[in-house]
């Protein structure tokens, strides 16, 4: 039997988003003479400031060389700053990236590690330093970051080919695409299997974007004569959005070489929101992980509620 436990995460599904977090890390001394050495830079080991920013910057580094289910991940900004209250002297550390998964413990480890070289560096002069505490103070990003999107939104999948309409095969990818959904919270009304014929594809998508909020259409997106969605799809929308299907195309590329001939489209019609995603099972899935749950936030901005 094989045992996953230990073993990292896996985010290829996610997104690169602008992830911060500041942790903090607090250090107590004995007596106000340790806090005038430090003020006064009369520490005998040196700069106490600079060289715990130094260690704090090397273990922000290593994290992932240290605590085996940490991602490496592209660290593009450090700080540091410190703040004496009494006999206390606060750390925070920040750290910002743009990536798939959060920094929370990366500034966690900084502001340790800060901590513990400014304990090596007093501990000649007081034998009373301790690190009282370490605390995340805030994040930025990912899933906790996004806004509340709109509840109790309707959505219908058609599938679009000629083969399984006619009875020759099995729809894997429209099935899959109502899971996904209905995981997003979405009432997924309507599911209908039709021919990529240009007249029977507007028919439904006229017909449901009086009763549903998303549509979601799959298959007959390519380059074979009969790919027909695009073209039907594009005579009746009344607004594209170019930025969801560069995304959708862009989030395929990176897993598959050949999501570039794909002609997904995304616009809007009305109040509704009309999606053509690729007919394979896997084009479609990455597909609608590329835009979700982000596409849910166009429903408040056609309601007026938000800009």
């Amino acid at each position: 039997m094989e045992n996953e436990h230990g073993l990292m995460v896996d985010i290829t599904h996610k997104k690169n988003t602008l992830r911060i977090a500041t942790a903090q890390a607090i250090v107590r001394v004995g007596c106000q003479e340790t806090i005038d050495a430090i003020q006064n830079d009369k520490v005998p080991k040196g700069d106490i400031f600079e060289m715990s920013k130094a260690a704090g910057l090397l273990g922000v580094k290593k994290t992932p060389e240290l605590l085996p289910d940490c991602h490496p991940i592209p660290l593009e900004y450090t700080g540091f700053s410190y703040q004496i209250e009494g006999l206390t002297i606060a750390i925070k550390c920040t750290v910002k990236t743009i990536y798939k998964t959060g920094v929370e413990v990366e500034a966690m480890h900084g502001a340790s590690i800060a901590a513990l070289n400014m304990y090596d560096m007093l501990k000649p002069i007081d034998k009373q330093v301790s690190i009282e505490k370490i605390s995340l103070l805030s994040k930025e990003g990912g899933k906790s970051s996004l806004p509340k999107f709109p509840i109790n939104l309707r959505a219908a999948v058609f599938v679009c080919s000629d083969s399984i309409a006619a009875g020759k095969g099995k729809d894997k990818a429209g099935k899959s695409l109502c899971d996904r959904l209905a995981v997003q919270k979405l009432d997924v009304v309507d599911y209908q299997v039709i021919p990529d014929d240009i007249d029977q594809i507007q028919a439904v998508a006229k017909a449901s974007c009086t009763q549903t909020d998303l549509i979601v259409f799959t298959g007959g997106t390519g380059i074979s004569p009969r790919d027909n969605t695009p073209k039907a799809l594009e005579a009746i929308i009344e607004k594209r959005l170019p930025g969801v299907e560069e995304t959708m195309r862009a989030y395929g590329q990176n897993r598959t070489p050949v999501a570039m001939f794909s002609r997904s489209i995304a616009g809007i019609r009305g109040n509704a929101i009309i999606l053509a995603l690729p007919g394979s099972t896997k084009g479609a899935t990455e597909s609608l992980e590329a835009i979700f749950p982000s596409i849910l936030h166009l429903f408040d901005v056609l309601k007026g509620k938000r800009h």
